[in-house]
């Protein structure tokens, strides 16, 4: 779903944003590359998911304190790969609706963030249910040290 896919910037011209044809209004291909905890880089109380935008990176932090209210408020965590989905939505919406491209981080509030996992979701209910991460070089990570009840 939203750990490798393209969207339109459609806000953007070709003389806008960094002078190096990653901005060019076009198509921007957004893939995930990791999850990180940002408290060990930053000292920050989030955790960290990066793309690669057109090469490019991009951050986008998640508050920890979602993870907490998500449990309270289901008794179910965020995984690792439900983080990435829930980042990969809000920055597509961002680049929809407008974003500042020369920002390597966006900040999602707690709201922002049990907004995205509920639409993500959604859509993944649709779908059958949320893609294996991680991808490393455009194919799918083995799954088979996974039980297969687990799976």
């Amino acid at each position: 779903m939203y750990e490798d896919f393209h969207v339109t910037d459609r806000w953007a011209g070709p003389n806008d944003g960094p002078n190096d044809g990653s901005n060019d209004g076009s198509d921007l291909h957004c893939r995930w590359k990791a999850n990180i905890v940002a408290i060990a880089t930053r000292h920050a109380d989030a955790v960290d998911v990066r793309f690669d935008v057109n090469g490019r990176p991009m951050w986008i932090a998640l508050p920890c304190t979602a993870w907490v209210e998500q449990k309270r408020r289901t008794g179910k965590v965020i995984t690792d790969q439900l983080a990435a989905q829930i980042a990969g939505r809000y920055l597509k919406t961002i680049i929809e609706e407008g974003y500042d491209a020369s920002r390597e981080i966006y900040t999602m509030s707690v709201d922002e963030v049990l907004e995205q996992l509920d639409a993500v979701l959604v859509e993944a209910r649709e779908t059958h249910g949320l893609p294996i991460l991680p991808i490393l070089d455009g194919e799918t990570q083995s799954t088979s040290y996974i039980p297969a009840s687990s799976r």
